[in-house]
């Protein structure tokens, strides 16, 4: 299911034509660095700029034989060069061109991941500023706690997007490094000058130190960060998912024209793209799990790396892309009923403001774990004989001794809960 809806744009970084260009970058890049050093004629650097080109089908057919994807590469290339293909590849190791071309990959897939968190961050400004006073119960075990409002709700999101972006903003800057050091990372056969000359022009720094590869650290930070903006993903989704049960219906994911939620109930509206989103944000832990098994390899490397990564790495970053243009989706379309959040909060009778009066009792002089007692006796009466709140408590001789009934209703007002509300919203910069 996830192809039909994967977004072109990130599809494309992982294809193998970028991937080759990639590599083919990486490796005229290598040439006009070791041309301007006199070890390559001018004459033949521009014939190999000239006509260096690749196919993959014949890549493909070449490595059938050579088992090895860049020496069928290096042969594919070299049969549009020609003989000027021998400074191809000179002093290089496969690694040297398959790690610097990803991390260019792997830095493109953050830029869009990027513009998707800004997009999202966007649509939940707008629908927190839209029900910023909009009253609802705030929960606390799955139970009723004091009142709040969506917008808070809605902030926090927005808050923790920030966060977010700052995680892959930190991503980026740790995968864009390069490394051009030969078979054990030593500059045995080429310059470090080589090495300086690649990553300036595809924007990547120099590795201060490598091996025949990149360290994992690296990618295992770059998924981990990913799989840490999935959660934050599967947290508002799930947080969605709770509200749109039945027995509340204080919010809905969109619900298309035409669209069918189960085959057997024609009345079913289900939370399926935030279950969706739920269910891919496992698969971005697991991928996580598997980065960190990629960091510690045989001495200066083995290649155990090498499959994994050509699953998690793409797939990892076109599931974010595609859950975060899902969140958009519904953040942008999201059914609000303020009614039912006022018939939910109204459900229980008044007892959200419990912890409102236990500080007024405390205020008037009474010792704490006596006025706790007096509301809590007051609260299970509404919970055991399905009365309100406020004549629990008029019917409490030891609450009237210190609050009179025409004071009572004073402390039953919903504004108390959001005077501060922007307060809130400016600290989250919204």
């Amino acid at each position: 299911m996830i192809p039909r809806y994967s977004l072109p744009r990130m599809s494309a970084i992982w294809s193998d034509e970028n991937k080759f260009q990639k590599m083919l970058d990486v490796e005229i890049l290598a040439c006009e660095a070791l041309a301007s050093l006199g070890k390559i004629p001018q004459k033949e650097l521009k014939k190999i700029k000239s006509k260096a080109k690749f196919n993959i089908k014949r890549i493909e057919k070449i490595e059938k034989s050579t088992r090895h994807d860049v020496i069928a590469f290096l042969h594919n290339i070299a049969e549009y060069i020609g003989n000027s293909s021998r400074f191809v590849h000179q002093g290089l190791t496969s690694s040297d061109v398959l790690d610097t071309g990803l991390s260019v990959m792997m830095k493109e897939a953050a830029d869009i991941i990027l513009e998707d968190l800004e997009a999202l961050k966007e649509e939940l400004r707008k629908k927190a500023k839209k029900y910023k006073y909009t009253i609802m119960v705030g929960r606390s075990h799955g139970v009723h706690a004091e009142p709040t409002t969506f917008g808070l709700k809605l902030a926090l999101f927005f808050d923790e997007i920030n966060r977010c972006i700052v995680r892959i903003e930190t991503a980026r800057q740790i995968i864009s490094v390069g490394k051009i050091s030969g078979p054990v990372g030593t500059y045995s056969n080429i310059e470090p000058y080589v090495e300086r000359y690649v990553c300036k022009k595809l924007g990547l720094k120099p590795a201060n130190i490598s091996t025949q590869i990149l360290q994992r650290d690296r990618h295992a930070e770059y998924l981990s960060e990913i799989a840490i903006v999935g959660a934050t993903l599967e947290k508002i989704a799930t947080e969605f998912r709770n509200l749109q049960k039945t027995e509340v219906r204080e919010v809905e994911e969109p619900f298309g024209k035409g669209q069918k939620g189960s085959s057997a109930m024609p009345h079913k509206r289900n939370p399926v793209m935030c279950e969706r989103v739920t269910g891919l944000a496992r698969v971005l832990r697991a991928n996580a799990i598997v980065s960190m098994e990629n960091v510690a390899l045989w001495h200066e490397r083995d290649i155990s790396h090498s499959s994994a990564e050509r699953v998690i790495i793409p797939d990892s970053t076109i599931l974010l892309d595609y859950m975060l243009n899902q969140m958009i989706e519904i953040i942008r379309g999201l059914l609000v009923y303020p009614e039912n959040m006022q018939n939910n909060l109204n459900k229980t009778k008044g007892l959200v403001f419990s912890a409102r009066i236990l500080v007024e009792l405390e205020k008037r002089g009474i010792e704490r774990r006596k006025a706790y007692d007096i509301i809590q006796r007051c609260a299970m009466k509404v919970w055991e004989k399905n009365i309100n709140f406020k004549d629990a408590l008029l019917d409490e001789s030891d609450f009237v001794k210190f609050v009179k009934p025409k004071e009572i209703n004073r402390l039953f007002d919903i504004t108390h809960y959001t005077k501060h509300v922007n307060t809130i919203f400016k600290k989250v910069g919204i």
